[in-house]
């Protein structure tokens, strides 16, 4: 079966938080996701709250039909929520105030009694667990020890490299070593028994050769759509990223 995705609605909320209005509407763009064939909805509820804020969180938990994953930092406060409105998954990841957007994966290795309480919590409330990590062996080892249900790879990395411009071109030896490490990893998760997610700055130009990992079984991706979706609409950018996953 091709890869699931997930549709990460953050910056619909960026736009509406830059006039601290009402529209964009995120609930309007979940449906639109969905109805283009979106298999779940992405949201990163920030502790800063800089786009999605926790009324956001409240109207989609009980409007999305298909699969709500949170992304959230490993905090009281966002465990408390979480437990609270009950998404079908809980994506741990790191969080840093003065970053733009998330800047590598979560550090299992040197946190792991703090994300074991966590993810022992989470699965107690029923939610899905899953660990956004670097392609790492001994990552993916710590998300084993700590319970995760799931990693998602972070692919920053990847996406770096094979974004195009005219400024530099992609260097294809470094494309295909990052490919290579992607596939180790992925294929190692799956030996101990993880679910195995992947994203961070995938677009249909890239997202193909880790689509065609069968370790690989969903991607959450939200940048891309939300860009390509000022030119073509968000049906017609969610219908196009599902296009380059199953191709």
């Amino acid at each position: 079966m091709p890869a699931k995705l997930n549709v990460n609605i953050d910056h619909v909320a960026t736009i509406r938080e830059a006039r601290k209005t009402i529209e964009p509407s995120v609930v309007g763009a979940a449906k639109l996701c969905e109805k283009a064939g979106a298999d779940g909805i992405t949201i990163h509820l920030r502790q800063d709250r800089r786009h999605i804020q926790d009324l956001d969180l409240e109207q989609l938990r009980s409007t999305v039909s298909t699969y709500l994953n949170l992304e959230h930092a490993v905090t009281e406060e966002m465990l408390l929520i979480a437990e609270k409105f009950k998404p079908d998954a809980v994506s741990l990841v790191p969080e840093s105030p003065n970053e733009i957007t998330t800047e590598g994966g979560l550090d299992v290795q040197s946190n792991v009694s703090a994300i074991k309480d966590a993810v022992q919590r989470l699965k107690a409330a029923g939610i899905h667990v899953s660990i956004f990590i670097d392609p790492s062996i001994g990552q993916i080892d710590a998300a084993a020890e700590v319970g995760a249900d799931q990693i998602e790879i972070c692919t920053a990395e990847y996406a770096e490299l094979t974004l195009d411009h005219e400024d530099r071109r992609s260097d294809p030896a470094k494309v295909a070593a990052e490919i290579a490490r992607i596939a180790t990893a992925a294929k190692y998760a799956r030996e101990k028994g993880l679910v195995v997610a992947a994203g961070h700055g995938l677009t249909t130009k890239n997202v193909g050769a880790l689509a065609s990992m069968p370790e690989i079984s969903e991607f959450n991706i939200g940048h891309h759509i939300i860009s390509r979706s000022i030119f073509i609409g968000l049906e017609n950018a969610v219908r196009e990223m599902i296009d380059a996953i199953r191709k």
